[in-house]
């Protein structure tokens, strides 16, 4: 079982936790097996769909007959299948996720401990999950697991991976719309420093090609409120810029800044109907992934 071992992106205290939340897709998905979540395809589930009338072929015993006692009209009541949710966990492993300030761990730690966490829930509730990471482009892929035994090795590989170079993701999200032949849910976990109009037409092509698609916008608190003083030298990580800033100036513009930026995010994201959630590192893992669960 993967939470039998101490996997540093989910240890077995914070899996057991996991275990108590459900996560399901919020559109009708396609699957192979009976599951949770609602498909596009009629069958003999729990929730009706609509009526049709009776054509010659039909099995009589679908017949409605208090409705043909109303209506004098033989009706088919369809039904609305249940089936199994794909999914596509997808995380930024470009250079400005390697940032530890107020946090506990640096953003891409954070991230895929999200990540691992999402993967495992989706598993254990009988689902197939797969998990991509990416900087300018696709990175690394991991095929679908639907069990517990097949994620170990990937909670273990994951601990190799490390951050590094610049970021697109907006060409990262494009690639993966074409990587899936079918509607999934998608999870994106991203510091999202990207322009916000760039991110969105990722999202509006995932959304295009009928994906539910969260976003979990990952941040240090340092970078929501300057928590420095005085002359201080800033690093950007991926290009290795540098600018000199009296932070004592500037705090109250940055704040507005950040929280603008913060805003036409989520803006964009709801505008092309993923659900959004900005997330600083400080709060439990669990508590974030309860934020989507509780959707």
């Amino acid at each position: 079982m993967a939470s039998a071992r101490n996997f540093k992106y989910l240890p077995p205290r914070v899996a057991d936790q996991i275990r108590g939340l459900g996560l399901s897709a919020r559109r009708p998905m396609q699957g192979t097996l009976q599951g949770l979540h609602r498909s596009p395809s009629y069958g003999a589930s729990v929730e009706f769909a609509e009526y049709r009338e009776y054509v010659p072929g039909d099995a009589p015993n679908l017949i409605d007959w208090s409705v043909y006692a109303k209506t004098d009209r033989y009706m088919i009541r369809r039904f609305q299948d249940e089936t199994n949710l794909r999914a596509m966990v997808l995380v930024d492993a470009s250079a400005s996720l390697d940032f530890k300030k107020s946090g506990p761990t640096t953003k891409f730690e954070y991230a895929c401990s999200l990540a691992a966490g999402f993967l495992y829930l989706l598993v254990c509730q009988g689902d197939s999950a797969s998990l991509t990471f990416f900087d300018e482009k696709i990175s690394k892929r991991f095929e679908p697991v639907a069990s517990t035994e097949t994620l170990s090795p990937i909670l273990l590989e994951m601990e190799s991976v490390r951050p590094g170079g610049k970021g697109n993701i907006e060409q990262s999200l494009h690639e993966a719309a074409e990587l899936l032949s079918q509607r999934s849910l998608v999870i994106l976990i991203s510091d999202l420093l990207q322009p916000p109009a760039e991110v969105a037409r990722g999202i509006q092509h995932l959304q295009h090609n009928r994906h539910d698609v969260t976003v979990f916008h990952v941040l240090d608190g340092a970078e929501i409120a300057l928590p420095m003083h005085g002359l201080v030298e800033l690093r950007d990580l991926e290009s290795s810029d540098k600018l000199l800033i009296e932070a004592d100036e500037i705090r109250d513009d940055y704040s507005r800044s950040v929280q603008n930026y913060i805003n036409e995010i989520s803006r964009l994201c709801t505008g092309c109907g993923a659900n959004y959630y900005t997330i600083d590192t400080r709060t439990s893992l669990l508590d974030a992934m309860a934020k989507r669960a509780a959707t």
